[in-house]
């Protein structure tokens, strides 16, 4: 395996406003062309965490999703975040995965966070999303989805997971443990993007965006900061971690209903 650069952008985001947010952003990365593998934006990036679904849904291959291949092919790298996309069984937290050549694939959100009605508003995915890019298999998830390791056990089908979040300041210490405890259970890298600043409801968030080894070790943390970080993750001794220490071998045994 390559090494893989991920540059993970940590902002506040203007309230359900998306071109002043892809505006913002654009800015952000606009010197990372060829200094990137894969940009990793927050959770509804576009809106922040709004509960205005149908106003501010998007369909495929709306503005949002042609910026994004937009920002891959000028930077030459994999875009990734979520926005609210409405297809005709409802809207979607969708995370979609943006690539230089024009393929978008995509995750929508399962865990709905009930205590601000996200349930009442989206409709829940039911698949799991891995997506192979640059020799690394890239598990997307999404903000509560970090809360329930069953459903992002490693399987021994990813390399990589990706959480990004609108994640609140009050529980920034849940966040910040539990992205660590997904990196040593899975023997996988974790990436987790989550914004700064403050909603419109006056929700504050901390950032706390961070990389992490298989081994549980923080590669990259930024804190409060408004901005790109960037963090290399290293194939060579990701697989040397998981040979020298290969529990996964004594795993239990489980399937989803």
């Amino acid at each position: 395996m390559r090494n893989l650069n991920v540059t993970l952008v940590q902002c506040k985001l203007v309230w359900e406003q998306p071109a002043d947010n892809r505006q913002q952003i654009g800015e952000i990365i606009a010197g990372l062309q060829g200094r990137t593998d894969l940009i990793v934006l927050p959770e509804m990036f576009t809106t922040g965490f709004s509960m205005n679904a149908l106003a501010n849904a998007e369909t495929p291959g709306g503005a949002t999703e042609a910026w994004m291949v937009e920002q891959a092919r000028h930077c030459d790298c994999a875009v990734t975040g979520s926005i609210a996309v409405r297809v005709a069984s409802g809207v979607y937290n969708r995370m979609l995965f943006a690539t230089p050549d024009g393929d978008v694939q995509y995750y929508d959100k399962r865990h709905l966070f009930r205590m601000a009605g996200e349930h009442e508003r989206y409709q829940p995915g039911q698949q799991r999303s891995v997506v192979q890019w640059r020799d690394w298999r890239i598990l997307l998830q999404v903000c509560y989805d970090l809360r329930f390791p069953v459903f992002s056990r490693n399987r021994e089908d990813y390399d990589l997971a990706l959480y990004v979040a609108n994640w609140p300041a009050p529980r920034r210490h849940h966040w910040r443990q539990l992205l660590v405890a997904r990196a040593i259970e899975n023997l996988a890298c974790v990436v987790g993007v989550n914004r700064i600043g403050a909603d419109a409801r006056g929700l504050d968030y901390s950032g706390d965006s961070l990389a992490v080894a298989a081994d549980g070790t923080v590669l990259a943390d930024a804190l409060d900061a408004h901005g790109a970080l960037q963090a290399e993750l290293h194939g060579a001794a990701l697989l040397r971690y998981r040979e020298s220490f290969p529990c996964q071998l004594d795993a239990d045994s489980f399937h989803l209903l």
